[in-house]
């Protein structure tokens, strides 16, 4: 029968933090006391692979879902999205804080691309990604998933009711025992038939488009010399090869000129997928004192994986946009800078 019940997944942390596994321990334990949710647990979302079992559960999973994730919302969408576990984004109030400065300039973007034939495919849900890393308080997180759960409820079957033939009931039931797991996970002398155990992931490193932002030139596909990028059917840029790519290397998402390639597993928060400028045109003192631009950081790191293959460093030779035009904009707070610079009392 029928049942009101919202999804909610916890995509584990890589490694074996104690403070994150104990936050993972006491949401999945707090949210199974809530009768309006069903809870499950994951690893983490950006190593699981086309034909993980993990992969398969998320792709079986049917309307309204929550995702609790130690990554960013934008990285966490997206990588949904290229697991083939998609929908529209569902609006979180628990989120990092930013400035009122920031907070003006995002407003100020212009509304995001994407293709509209590819909208044309997205399911009728909402997902609402959750990053684990905005609080501590397991509370801040039940407040936050009961009032998504409030309003957003939609009728939907109860998962192992709803699940046929492929993936096998059998192959995913596990997923649905996040605490049996967790328990396992920390006391390694249970019995394997004694606990459920999650297939194990290896660490990932690849690119993830933002088709949100992601307005298909082609820019990354040029520049990439690794074979890591492909277009479908209907020319859409693509990552087809992420194995090919080179752990630690972001240099496409530097290149591409909508801040749309995002590397999850990077230290540096516009490269993992926070909100804000990557690899855009950037007035600011680096500037006028020699530092490299964001162009030529791309091709100096593209140049130490060539050469590590065996091959010859191309520098700026190859596949780098010319971007030799400055908007009215950009010249306008180029003036404004020298002109603060000039009033300073030196």
């Amino acid at each position: 029968m029928a049942e009101k019940k919202l999804t909610v997944v916890i995509s584990q942390a890589q490694g074996k933090n104690p403070a994150k596994r104990e936050l993972e321990e006491s949401l999945a334990a707090a949210l199974l006391m809530e009768p309006d949710i069903e809870v499950s647990l994951v690893p983490h979302l950006y190593d699981l692979s086309a034909d993980h079992t993990g992969t398969l559960f998320l792709q079986a999973l049917r309307g309204n879902l929550v995702v609790l994730s130690w990554l960013y919302p934008r990285a966490n969408h997206w990588i949904l999205d290229r697991l083939g576990v998609r929908g529209q984004e569902g609006v979180v109030l628990l989120k990092e804080e930013v400035d009122e400065d920031e907070e003006e300039a995002q407003k100020e973007k212009a509304p995001p691309f994407e293709n509209p034939e590819r909208l044309k495919t997205i399911p009728d849900r909402k997902i609402y990604s959750i990053d684990l890393r905005v609080s501590s308080s397991t509370e801040d997180y039940l407040t936050e998933i009961r009032r998504i759960a409030s309003d957003a409820q939609v009728q939907t079957f109860q998962l192992m009711d709803m699940i046929q033939q492929s993936p096998r009931p059998a192959q995913i039931e596990k997923y649905l025992k996040p605490l049996d797991i967790l328990q396992g996970q920390k006391n390694n002398t249970i019995a394997k038939e004694e606990a459920p155990q999650l297939e194990p992931t290896k660490r990932r490193w690849y690119p993830v488009i933002d088709y949100g932002l992601c307005t298909n030139c082609m820019e990354c596909i040029d520049f990439c010399l690794f074979g890591v990028y492909g277009v479908d059917q209907g020319g859409q840029i693509l990552v087809e090869e992420q194995d090919s790519c080179k752990k630690g290397c972001p240099a496409c998402s530097r290149v591409c000129p909508e801040n749309a390639i995002i590397f999850p597993g990077h230290k540096t928060p516009g490269i993992a997928g926070a909100d804000g400028e990557v690899a855009g045109l950037k007035i600011d003192l680096s500037k006028l004192f020699g530092a490299p631009d964001a162009l030529e950081m791309a091709a100096r790191e593209r140049d130490v994986e060539l050469v590590a293959e065996g091959r010859d460093a191309v520098g700026m030779s190859v596949g780098i946009p010319q971007r030799t035009k400055i908007s009215q904009e950009t010249s306008d707070e180029l003036d404004e800078l020298i002109d603060s610079l000039d009033a300073l009392d030196l």
